[in-house]
């Protein structure tokens, strides 16, 4: 199972709950409780059933199941409202964008066949947080969607928080289907740290090193993946001016693994690197543009 992490510098965080038991019965249709009997539908899960199901074998679970869960870490159920978001989100700028670049049949063929949200972010003892998971090729878990308003407003931080670890999960499952290019992980391979990804000096001056994050530096599948999902993800713009700040050397490492993604999604599976950013771009202007409605369970 890959594990996608993101640094954090200060945790001050207590959780407390109180839990009392209820009949289903009493369970409102919008609930993110399951229990052990027939759920009640509602609306959305009658719009995930026509949008994600029925149009790409997607299930897109936003009620808690323990057995979805990871017993590791301490959970809360996602929201319902911000899972009603979420999808509308992951819809429009993941899924239809590889439909618009790839095709609806690659979509189909290889986006991951479940996504399972959580509320909360899942806290490592190193100081990290592990925003997404891909489980042998089927299943995205999604952490932090209770966070989902406080950063949506923002596509810098909607990307940093969900979006890139969508493609960099997806990235995951392409490479489990067909092998990453092989000289890919000669380029920096002496460099790799590991765990040590997150401690100084590791966690400042990545770029100039060849990394394009301080996550990179784990090992060169990782490093292979945030290229992918980082490029798709961010404009052109704010690229050149990360190989600006990687000076010479370092923006030379990055374009040379940079060449080697673009290669590898075109030849394999015959998607267009730069074709897809400005289609993930184009969408997430739309959405920042006010243009998408994120709450609509309208069926068409």
């Amino acid at each position: 199972m890959k594990k996608y992490h993101l640094l954090y510098t200060l945790l001050a965080l207590l959780m407390a709950g109180v839990w009392t038991s209820c009949s289903e019965e009493e369970l409102d249709p919008n609930s993110v409780i399951t229990t052990s009997g027939e759920r009640v539908e509602n609306d959305f899960d009658r719009w995930l059933e026509a949008n994600y199901v029925n149009t790409y074998n997607i299930a897109f679970k936003y009620r808690y199941e323990e057995i979805e869960s990871d017993l590791d870490y301490y959970t809360v159920p996602a929201d319902y409202e911000q899972s009603v978001i979420m999808a509308h989100i992951l819809k429009y700028i993941c899924i239809e964008a590889y439909d618009e670049v790839g095709g609806i049949n690659f979509t189909r063929a290889y986006f991951p066949k479940e996504f399972f949200l959580i509320g909360e972010w899942e806290y490592e003892n190193n100081g990290t947080i592990i925003l997404g998971t891909a489980e042998g090729g089927r299943k995205i878990l999604l952490t932090g969607i209770n966070y989902l308003n406080q950063y949506r407003t923002n596509f810098n931080n909607l990307n940093y928080y969900y979006l890139k670890t969508i493609h960099h999960e997806f990235t995951h499952i392409l490479n489990q289907t067909k092998d990453m290019p092989t000289a890919y992980q000669y380029i920096t391979g002496d460099t790799y740290v590991a765990d040590m990804w997150s401690e100084e000096p590791y966690d400042e001056d990545y770029l100039e090193r060849g990394y394009i994050s301080a996550y990179s530096q784990y090992e060169y599948t990782e490093d292979f993946a945030e290229m992918m999902s980082i490029y798709v993800c961010y404009s052109e713009s704010q690229w050149e001016a990360w190989m600006e700040e990687a000076g010479d050397d370092g923006a030379e490492l990055i374009d040379s693994k940079l060449t080697l993604v673009k290669q590898y999604m075109s030849e394999s599976w015959g998607i267009d690197l730069d074709e897809l950013r400005d289609t993930i771009q184009r969408r997430a202007a739309d959405l920042e543009a006010g243009k998408i409605d994120l709450t609509d369970l309208t069926i068409e």
